[in-house]
């Protein structure tokens, strides 16, 4: 019964259109992640604007559902990026990593109405078991190890009150050896108590509503 934020490339969901709409389905949130996975940082604004309206065009289709939030592939940012997200209309984006509690995006000194979901390499399961021949990169850690890292950071937002953000991949956790990992720190965070799942739509909508 946990809700979760799916974000997926234009090209990916309209590859396999029916997994966005099962998605869907089930309760969950699809966001946007660029049109084919592209790096932001080296798009021209008008290229950028582009392919986050098709984007945002496809996502709408194969959900029926508008996409609320934006996450920039790779978190690499444009000076264009966040004027864009705020320039469609959209709840939040979930690209930056300047606090761990959400915050209101500025552009230029002036707020945008965009609530930052804040992601950190630290939460993200890429970092501890990708592997890519080109270039070199092997895991470095177990799944015992990266476990303990989550829990940590779970126990610490819990202890604060505060928000503990997650970012799985199905191509690098969903392994039999891994997906354990996500089936214990639902397990943990229930036995803990007054926690909420909320996805990221929903988690922005209460920073907006509650200050």
């Amino acid at each position: 019964d946990v809700t979760a934020s799916f974000f997926v490339p234009a090209i990916v969901g309209l590859l396999d259109p029916d997994e966005p709409r099962k998605i869907v389905d089930a309760g969950h949130e699809v966001g946007m992640h660029g049109w084919i996975h592209e790096n932001n940082s080296l798009l021209d604004q008008a290229t950028e604007r582009d392919l986050m309206l098709r984007s945002r065009e496809a996502i709408e289709k194969l959900t029926t559902i508008a996409p609320q939030g934006f996450r920039s592939a790779n978190w690499d940012l444009s000076a264009h990026t966040i004027p864009l997200v705020a320039e469609m209309g959209l709840s939040y984006d979930s690209s930056l990593m300047a606090d761990e509690s959400c915050y209101e995006l500025l552009c230029d000194g002036k707020p945008t109405g965009v609530v930052e979901v804040p992601v950190e390499w630290l939460r993200d399961d890429a970092v501890y078991f990708m592997f890519n021949r080109n270039p070199p990169t092997r895991p470095w850690a177990t799944p015992e190890d990266v476990f303990a890292i989550f829990q940590r950071e779970f126990d610490a937002a819990w202890d604060e009150g505060g928000v503990f953000q997650l970012v799985m991949h199905p191509f690098v956790i969903g392994y039999r050896s891994r997906i354990w990992i996500l089936d214990k720190l639902i397990e943990h965070a229930n036995e803990k108590g007054g926690v909420w799942f909320g996805t990221h739509a929903e988690v922005a909508d209460w920073v907006r509503n509650n200050g």
